[in-house]
């Protein structure tokens, strides 16, 4: 087989046959006597492996003082599963772009870009034109329901920016960020999508970081005066989001804290230039940043005064950029942050009208192996037992005779040659090397390194400079109105078919403007044109 015949898709694969046949499958696992949901959150771990959770599960109870493997997440104690394979149109290990735009369309997509159909081409403004994919929070705000975005990282980054934006490329977060092609063939930057945003009254509640691509280059950052925005056009969006009637920014801890959520109209926290800090470094912020779990609390709290009912999405962002670092200690603490999160929701939301999934974009190559007796620290060496059964008192060696520990990466910056950064050996975060000598290292005698700290990062196979994602299928969860749905296994873009699906509302809406099949089943992908008919 060539290779561009192995990389050729079957020739159905048009954006309006992914929703379609994604309509039609999510139709066929809702049943006859699915439930109807007036809320919907969207809890997605970005990066949140299988291998992900079941670390994270075992280190929170390990926390807790219990051996930690039969722990659960908020998120497993969830009565639906299924797995979601996270391919992409044009790669069989997707980013995060592609693979959100996908939970959020209803249509499977390319690498690197944003809600736009597989007829765009990636860094091409000219080629988005009419192939942008409506999302659901469009659809959302477009029928009448309250609409929010909350997140760890920037506003802007890939994964919240496919639920509000459309760009050819997802690193188009301010218009500097952009190249002057693109900005005089009129592509407009994602921050400003998020200002601008059309649909309705616009995003009701957004949460996050980035304040540093809605300033312009001659403003300071309200908490770090030495640093300016990153906006070339001069226009400050913040400025413009506070001079809207009853609109509300805050950019600190004392300032969420006092938002009066009985107050109407729209509110923006960005708490950091960038992204949120990780939770172990959240010392470092001096004028404090919510937490996950009480952005979400608070989200809902704004959301809920709206009497038609709301979409809701939540990202634990930084779970992808530990495991990109390499260091599984800030990953599984996120991962954690993100239990919390949804544990929040449970709390403040009743199981019989508001539906929550909790899933992952894509996965990443950490690895759990060895070994181990029950209870052994998961940070720590692996660790079998003895013919007795109880745990042996050497930490398992390989073949050369050296411990290793239990999580391990495929790839990235935890590869123990000496880099530009750092000498060779057990390698610490954060670590951001440029290249990596090729020398032959003998691995070293764990037993004498704190593979349990924080900065710790575990080793990888084969060097690079940040891990990377990987191919294999991810979990989903979910509980509430329609959550019965979710079982087998699905591809990705069936997500948004069966949040659609469970909220009668955005439903009719839709068949008011594109045909409907059967039930009431949109099986026609629709315009965000066609989003402007009276809900």
């Amino acid at each position: 087989m060539s290779e561009s015949e192995s990389t050729t898709r079957p020739h159905d694969e048009t954006p309006q046959w992914w929703f379609g046949e994604g309509a039609r499958t999510a139709a066929a696992l809702r049943g006859a006597h699915a439930g109807q949901a007036r809320n919907i959150i969207l809890f997605l771990g970005d990066g949140m492996s299988i291998t992900t959770i079941t670390a994270a599960r075992i280190l929170e109870g390990q926390r807790r003082g219990s051996p930690g493997e039969e722990n659960r997440l908020a998120f497993e104690a969830f009565p639906y599963t299924a797995l979601s394979r996270t391919y992409a149109v044009d790669a069989q290990t997707a980013d995060s772009a592609s693979t959100m735009s996908a939970i959020m369309t209803g249509i499977k997509t390319r690498y690197d870009t944003v809600s736009l159909t597989q007829d765009a081409r990636p860094g091409d403004c000219a080629s988005t034109r009419g192939h942008a994919a409506a999302t659901l929070l469009e659809i959302a705000e477009s029928s009448g329901l309250a609409t929010g975005v909350v997140t760890t990282t920037r506003i802007t980054d890939a994964t919240p920016a496919a639920s509000y934006a459309h760009s050819a490329d997802d690193n188009w977060e301010a218009d500097a960020d952009m190249p002057v092609e693109a900005r005089d063939a009129g592509c407009v930057d994602i921050a400003r999508q998020l200002i601008e945003f059309s649909a309705g009254d616009g995003i009701d509640v957004a949460f996050g970081g980035g304040r540093s691509r809605f300033l312009p280059t001659d403003a300071s950052d309200p908490e770090y005066p030495d640093l300016r925005g990153k906006r070339l056009d001069g226009r400050n969006l913040i400025a413009e989001f506070e001079a809207r009637e009853g609109s509300r920014f805050v950019w600190n801890a004392q300032q969420f804290n006092a938002l009066d959520t009985s107050r109407p109209k729209q509110v923006m926290g960005l708490f950091e230039p960038e992204n949120l800090h990780y939770i172990e470094d959240g010392k470092q912020d001096a004028a404090g940043a919510p937490s996950l779990a009480q952005m979400t609390t608070k989200a809902i709290a704004l959301l809920s005064r709206h009497r038609e009912g709301y979409v809701l999405v939540v990202e634990g962002g930084r779970i992808d950029h530990a495991h990109h670092s390499g260091n599984a200690y800030r990953a599984l603490d996120e991962t954690i942050g993100l239990s919390d999160a949804v544990r929040a929701a449970v709390a403040a939301t009743r199981a019989d009208e508001t539906l929550i999934l909790a899933t992952a974009d894509h996965s990443h190559t950490l690895s759990f192996s060895g070994a181990s007796i029950r209870g052994n620290p998961i940070l720590g060496l692996a660790r079998s037992r003895n013919r007795d059964g109880n745990a042996a008192e050497q930490a398992s060696e390989d073949a050369a005779g050296r411990p290793f520990t239990t999580l391990n990466y495929a790839n990235g910056p935890g590869y123990l040659s000496s880099s530009d950064a750092q000498a060779a050996g057990p390698k610490h975060f954060p670590h951001v090397p440029r290249k990596y000598s090729d020398e032959a290292v003998t691995r070293p005698n764990l037993a004498l390194v704190d593979t349990a700290h924080p900065d710790y990062l575990q080793e990888s196979i084969f060097p690079m400079r940040r891990e990377t994602h990987s191919g294999e299928d991810v979990a989903v969860f979910a509980r509430g109105p329609g959550a019965e749905a979710v079982h087998g296994s699905l591809e990705q873009n069936v997500l948004f078919h069966l949040m659609l699906q469970a909220n009668p509302r955005m439903r009719a809406h839709l068949c008011r403007a594109t045909p409907c099949e059967g039930a009431s089943i949109p099986v026609q992908r629709p315009r965000i044109e066609d989003l402007t008919v009276d809900p």
